[in-house]
């Protein structure tokens, strides 16, 4: 199943899950196709497109024997990621979003890295360019030098929003997707697959260097930017918080504070990024989030990770939180 190629170099499957993406998709597929790492196969997985983005998946592979191609009904970034999974050929996994794009060494520099250092996972950094082409602030900044770290130190950095839970930046074996996959029907996907695979994983390997290219478009897959959307993003990332915090107290105890503070940060921006109209006692979701504040008050004030400035919104946010939005929003309008 898995090809040798490049003198006993293993087969690398690149997957790109696609939707209605025609006007960026030859821009990321010919990224890929100009690596210098050539035993490589490029899967791109039409999920429903309407506007011609299946066609053009299947003009791209008609001029390139590495390209395959899968239509499937519209499911969603997962389910076309776990479909790409499921038909790779590569002893490595790597991921690309159908609106970005690659520097030519990526998977080069990923693949000697994971040999040199001896790991099952390796990264490289980002940068991320808006519709207009400007530079956006980094997310999260690189090593100067290669930096192997364990599962622990690695989670560590994650919960305190200094690591990269992003697939797309990554290469690993594919053993590591042989229990799970990525979730469907979640947004933060990525963390909650990745969290969930550290035990498994052991050290990561992060490499200096920004070789993957984000283009920050709004209304792509994974960037939307309508008010639902919010709403199902920071309520996924309380899901993702409890989750941690079990797995934390399973395999990581040493991270048990930092898995508090995670869990206290995560429930602020969910109250406040979600609607004003929806901090109402009918909904259940807003409920669990003010309780959990109020429950875990006397801890979190003990924290010794979290700021002054966490705990005065964790506070002043379980005590009133509709009111405290209010003030909030306001504050936000007048600076």
């Amino acid at each position: 199943m898995q090809k040798m190629g490049e003198a006993g170099r293993p087969l690398i499957s690149v997957i790109v899950p696609v939707y209605n993406i025609i006007k960026y998709l030859e821009r990321c597929v010919r990224s890929v196709m100009a690596q210098t790492y050539e035993n490589l196969e490029i899967l791109l997985v039409d999920d429903g497109s309407t506007d011609g983005t299946g066609e053009l998946c299947d003009r791209l592979a008609a001029g390139d024997g590495r390209i395959r191609v899968f239509h499937k009904e519209n499911g969603g970034s997962s389910s076309a990621r776990n479909l790409g999974i499921s038909q790779a050929r590569g002893e490595y996994l790597g991921f690309v979003d159908s609106d970005d794009y690659v520097s030519p060494d990526m998977y080069e520099s990923l693949y000697e890295g994971i040999c040199r250092y001896q790991v099952k996972a390796a990264q490289v950094g980002r940068d991320e360019i808006d519709a207009q082409g400007n530079p956006l602030p980094n997310i999260c900044e690189p090593p100067a030098q290669p930096v192997c770290c364990g599962s622990e130190e690695f989670l560590r950095e994650l919960l305190l929003h200094r690591g990269d839970c992003s697939f797309c930046t990554k290469l690993l074996h594919r053993e590591l997707f042989e229990e799970e996959r990525f979730p469907e029907g979640r947004l933060n996907e990525d963390f909650y697959l990745l969290v969930r695979m550290l035990p498994r994983m052991g050290r990561i390997l992060s490499l200096p260097g920004q070789k993957y290219h984000v283009f920050y478009r709004i209304g792509s897959n994974s960037r939307k930017a309508d008010r639902e959307s919010f709403s199902r993003v920071y309520w996924d990332c309380v899901q993702n918080a409890d989750m941690v915090s079990e797995l934390v107290g399973r395999e990581y105890p040493a991270l048990k504070e930092t898995a508090l503070r995670f869990g206290v940060f995560q429930r602020i921006q969910y109250l406040l990024h979600i609607p004003i109209s929806r901090m109402r006692r009918d909904n259940g979701d807003y409920r669990s989030v003010v309780g959990w504040l109020r429950r875990m008050w006397p801890r979190a004030m003990g924290n010794p990770i979290l700021t002054l400035r966490d705990k005065t919104y964790h506070t002043i946010l379980a005590l009133a939180p509709a009111s405290a939005r209010k003030i909030h929003y306001f504050l936000r309008k007048m600076l």
